[in-house]
């Protein structure tokens, strides 16, 4: 996963930071409304946001889509603990979890579990299915607990916490 391996921390001065957190709250700006924003020529506003990219600061630009248009209308988290923690067993689940059907994302976490899944399916029999098709069977995984999303909200770093 990309945030497993960390490097030097970027340094961001304060007009990086505007210009992320512009881009944060709607990454479909146009450069010459982000550059008035943050209060520099256009030209210099689209070489930031192209050394950004670069420095890897910006991962990517993604459509927030309801996986429920989508026909996937029940969402899951599930907590995954891995049977051993052998680097083939972890680079196993790590090749084969994020493109399993209905996988949103994938957090590798600390504490009583090691991974969370955030899942997209059509119904509480395609979870289930979902469950013990792709996860109990995997040679990596020990145990698994399923939690149902009955709602999500978005949080404000991305855009806000930009300029802290």
């Amino acid at each position: 996963m990309p945030n497993d391996v960390r490097g030097p921390r970027p340094v961001l001065d304060a007009v990086d930071r505007a210009i992320l957190a512009v881009l944060a709250a709607d990454a479909r700006t146009p450069n010459n409304a982000v550059a008035e924003a943050v209060g520099v020529a256009p030209s210099t506003c689209l070489a930031r946001i192209r050394a950004l990219r670069e420095r890897g600061v910006i991962r990517g630009f993604h459509a927030d889509i309801d996986p429920a248009a989508l026909g996937r209308g029940l969402q899951a988290m599930i907590a995954v603990r891995l049977r051993a923690h052998t680097r083939e067993r972890v680079k196993e689940f790590i090749r084969d979890v994020p493109g399993l059907p209905g996988v949103v994302g994938v957090w590798h976490v600390a504490g009583a579990d090691d991974y969370l899944l955030h899942v997209a399916v059509a119904d509480s029999d395609a979870l289930r299915d979902f469950v013990l098709e792709h996860l109990t069977t995997h040679p990596a995984v020990g145990h698994t607990e399923t939690s149902l999303i009955f709602g999500h909200l978005r949080g404000t770093v991305g855009a806000a916490g930009v300029t802290d």
